[in-house]
């Protein structure tokens, strides 16, 4: 039997580009050269953040500002076309998802294990960084991860939400038999509920103040609904509280939702301070941390998903093109929409 070696990449490729604020345009870049320890990965799909939107909306998020061209996009998957020289040549074709960071490896954080801490980190769609809105990308060999056939590309694009939630349920200490409470139901909060349940929750309660993304949880990871409306959680005493709605007002009433000795984990971008109630946390010792990203999350969530313990495909809910790219940022405002995907080959 012969193969065909695969046909060498283009030298130019289409690109969604956010010019400035507001304005996002396709436009012909060239495409990236390789370092001796990347891999050049043909984008199959990208899921839309909310990080994409907010930079698309606002031009900057916190310290980050969008003062020149960019490429948004850090959520993919797509399969490998070209190879440094360090790299096997064997992994040419490969399906993978990808972990859109790149860390200096050298640094105190890094060596310490938290890379995702390094202060000279380079991350997806992060000003001055270009992200996968586009039909080409380099990354570090290792940071591109085989997915079984069994995995699609939306799923496999999406691994990279679902490492947030994974991110979140360690530092949060799930595991069987946990009580945990989750502000938020929209594609995170539910991520992070999957999640939970796989690492053993036994109970998972989520609020949200609408009513089909409450019932959406209730079909994808959570055991209870509630809505801030209408229905209080001071007083659950559950293990943990996952705030990823970045409402000061659900981070206030969840910490109160904790019990004695129990964990916070701040997930939701919201406001810069928050008024917390500093008593209750001190009284209860309650430890509270932020999410930064994650570190070596990609295996574990590979595995989730092929297993069928965490179903990402259900999440999808409207699919673009590239040159649609702006339409899939502004999707969102729609009824009903979860998560937008771009697929540049189309």
């Amino acid at each position: 039997m012969t193969t065909t070696a695969p046909l060498a990449p283009p030298t130019t490729m289409r690109a969604s580009v956010l010019r400035r604020q507001g304005e996002v345009v396709l436009d012909t870049l060239d495409v990236p050269a390789l370092d001796d320890d990347q891999v050049l990965v043909q984008v199959a799909a990208v899921g839309v953040c909310g990080s994409d939107v907010h930079y698309y909306q606002h031009g900057r998020i916190g310290p980050y500002v969008v003062d020149h061209p960019l490429v948004l996009g850090h959520e993919l998957s797509g399969r490998i076309a070209a190879v440094g020289k360090d790299v096997d040549p064997s992994r040419l074709g490969q399906r993978v998802a990808v972990e859109p960071q790149r860390p200096c490896r050298t640094c105190a954080q890094c060596k310490a294990g938290r890379y995702n801490l390094c202060p000279d980190i380079e991350f997806y769609a992060t000003p001055p960084i270009d992200g996968a809105f586009a039909e080409y990308v380099r990354i570090q060999n290792d940071f591109a991860f085989d997915i079984p056939d069994t995995v699609s590309d939306e799923a496999a694009a999406l691994i990279e939400p679902l490492s947030v939630g994974i991110w979140a349920c360690e530092r949060a200490g799930i595991r069987p038999g946990s009580r945990v409470l989750i502000a938020g139901a929209g594609p995170i909060g539910i991520i992070a509920a999957q999640a939970a349940r796989a690492f053993g929750a036994a109970e998972v309660h989520i609020t949200d103040i609408a009513q089909d993304r409450l019932d959406f949880a209730l079909q994808h990871g959570a055991t209870h609904a509630l809505n801030p409306r209408t229905d209080s959680v001071e007083g659950l005493d559950v293990d943990a509280f996952i705030d990823a709605s970045g409402a000061a007002a659900a981070v206030r009433s969840g910490i109160k939702a904790v019990a004695p000795a129990g964990k916070v984990i701040l997930v939701g971008l919201g406001a810069d301070d928050v008024e917390l109630p500093v008593s209750f946390i001190q009284n209860r010792e309650i430890w509270l941390s932020g999410v930064f990203r994650y570190t070596n999350t990609w295996p574990l969530a590979i595995q989730l998903v092929a297993d069928g313990k965490v179903d990402l495909d259900v999440l999808v809910t409207g699919r673009f093109g590239l040159d649609q790219a702006e339409d899939a940022l502004n999707a969102g405002r729609q009824p009903g929409q979860l998560k937008a995907v771009v697929y540049p080959g189309k």
